[in-house]
């Protein structure tokens, strides 16, 4: 029947419509609330990938840092023990130096010159080549040293290493 015919006619039109509706309605949806989503997600990822970065970044900041800190503090430190052994030696050799008795020093020298002089003048007089009056004086000098060295001088084998 032709009523039927054109009743079942628009019905199918109408489920049409309906269906392209629901299209439409998906693809709506799909435009305004997956698409941001999918953004989003990427957008999160990136974020993350951004944070992971950052602390990665920060950890290996603060790992170089103590590292640095850790190789000046040593540095430091050997330079501290070297200088306070280089103080220790150095007030040892202060304190050795202060020790040394200047006039026994030159006590001996003197005594080495006077000893010197006295063999010279010994060889010219023995060889006649000094004057008899020169060699009488000296000898008499020397005769009174001799006396001073036995009150005040005591010149030991130590001593006269040093000399």
């Amino acid at each position: 029947t032709p009523n039927l015919k054109q009743g079942l006619k628009n019905l199918a039109d109408e489920f049409a419509k309906l269906q392209d509706y629901r299209q439409a309605e998906a693809e709506r949806v799909e435009a305004e609330v997956v698409e941001p989503l999918q953004a989003s997600g990427t957008t999160m990822y990136a974020i993350r990938t951004t944070h992971h970065l950052e602390e990665t970044t920060d950890n290996f900041e603060k790992q170089k840092t103590k590292n640095i800190k850790t190789i000046f503090s040593e540095f430091i430190t050997i330079e501290m023990l070297f200088h306070g052994k280089a103080l220790d030696v150095s007030t040892t050799t202060y304190q050795n130096t202060q020790k040394i008795d200047c006039s026994s020093r030159l006590d001996i020298i003197r005594a080495n010159s006077k000893s010197r002089l006295q063999r010279s003048v010994s060889a010219k007089c023995a060889s006649g080549t000094g004057q008899v009056s020169t060699c009488r004086l000296r000898k008499d000098q020397q005769a009174e040293d001799d006396d001073e060295e036995d009150e005040g001088l005591d010149v030991t084998n130590e001593e006269n290493e040093i000399s």
